[in-house]
């Protein structure tokens, strides 16, 4: 199937439960997971219980140091995965709109875009030429836009198979095979393998870790195959033929299958974000396509979109109040009002932990209000 087989009627509108599902995302690292942070300060030594909760929640908010996985680390494949959901849902029309070459002119125009607002998110040319970031958050969303767009405008389904197993099964090869200066082949430790390697000696600019980079080159290979799944599982939601109750199912069966499929490709690949595994790739997929699945059974099928309407606000601008937080900052813009020492007497009064606390909400609060108001005045700033 092209992207031209979608029937006409399903190529316009948008799809609530995905900007539901891109603004809950966008809820946890715009003052959520520093909220998470001060509970579990606040919680400390009072109780098992209680601090065993708020130990749990701030570590799920924290990066794990290397190979496993927490919900933080869930949190950006979640986007790119999103991403190319939206992709089945604008380009479909957009190519009936204005014609294929326009379409890739457009994917290309956004694409560079989003790649120099990541520049400029991470400091741009602030300081001299090698403290320049060329490879972060914004801009591996941008090469996973480009490269998946693309094969979506010129592959069919099959090809789109054939190219997922490309990226995963040779980006394992690569790194399990190719031998490492100084250490050797299959080699995944921290510093130690093949995409740490190329990115140390290779990506010029500054890197995130000092010696190498989350959103390195070589582990951008798997993040097109986490977008890709993501053109599969917008193809399942917008195929006419099948109900909604039967996408929800599907999407649960996929995503289950994807589960077991990486776990068990974690025996030899271990699931590692900070070089981006095929295995994590399998892993994160599927737990995407699960909370999908149970997004759109509750806000497209059901119709409970009351309880969304904050995460809707937010997704229908996520780009937008991404780049403000990482440029400007809602806890910077929080702390005027309730830092310093303001925070320091919460924190003595209350408990430890209290003024972070208080500052992160705030600032999430903050974000909520220009959502919000962005969305009721039908402001959305597109990339």
């Amino acid at each position: 199937m092209r992207y031209v087989d979608l029937p006409s009627a399903l190529q316009t509108g948008r799809v609530v439960s995905i900007d539901a599902l891109r603004g809950l995302m966008m809820f946890c690292i715009m003052g959520f997971d520093g909220a998470m942070w001060g509970l579990a300060e606040m919680s400390n030594d009072k109780g098992a219980v209680v601090s065993g909760i708020g130990s749990f929640l701030g570590d799920q908010f924290t990066h794990i140091a290397w190979e496993g996985l927490r919900f933080y680390d869930f949190i950006f494949p979640l986007f790119v995965f999103i991403t190319g959901v939206s992709i089945v849902l604008s380009l479909p029309g957009l190519v009936q709109r204005e014609g294929k070459a326009k379409a890739h002119l457009r994917v290309l125009r956004r694409s560079l875009l989003l790649y120099v607002l990541g520049l400029v998110a991470y400091g741009g040319i602030s300081q001299h030429w090698a403290d320049v970031r060329l490879l972060g958050i914004l801009q591996r969303i941008a090469l996973c836009y480009m490269f998946t767009s693309l094969m979506f405008l010129n592959f069919n389904l099959r090809g789109m198979i054939a190219a997922l197993v490309a990226l995963l099964v040779g980006y394992w090869a690569l790194m399990t095979f190719v031998p490492v200066p100084g250490i050797g082949a299959g080699s995944f430790a921290a510093d130690a393998n093949l995409a740490n390697w190329i990115d140390h000696y290779y990506l010029p600019g500054r890197l995130w870790d000092v010696t190498r980079d989350p959103e390195g080159m070589l582990s951008t290979l798997p993040a097109i195959g986490t977008c890709l799944f993501g053109v599969f599982a917008g193809v399942l939601m917008r195929d006419a033929r099948i109900s909604a109750q039967q996408k929800t199912l599907w999407l649960m069966i996929a995503g289950c299958v994807l589960l077991a499929a990486g776990y068990l490709w974690a025996l030899q690949f271990p699931i590692v974000k900070a070089i981006w595994t095929s295995s994590f790739v399998l892993v994160t997929a599927g737990y995407s396509a699960i909370l999908l699945a149970a997004m759109h059974e509750i806000v497209d099928v059901w119709g409970w979109r009351r309880w969304a309407t904050v995460f809707i606000w937010i997704g229908a601008n996520a780009i937008t109040l991404y780049f403000l937080n990482d440029v400007l900052g809602f806890e910077p813009f929080a702390a005027r009002f309730v830092g310093g020492d303001f925070a320091s007497l919460l924190d003595s009064v209350v408990t430890p932990g209290t003024g972070g606390f208080v500052m992160h909400v705030l600032a999430l609060a903050f974000a909520v209000m220009l959502a919000g108001f962005l969305y009721r005045r039908k402001i959305f700033l597109r990339v």
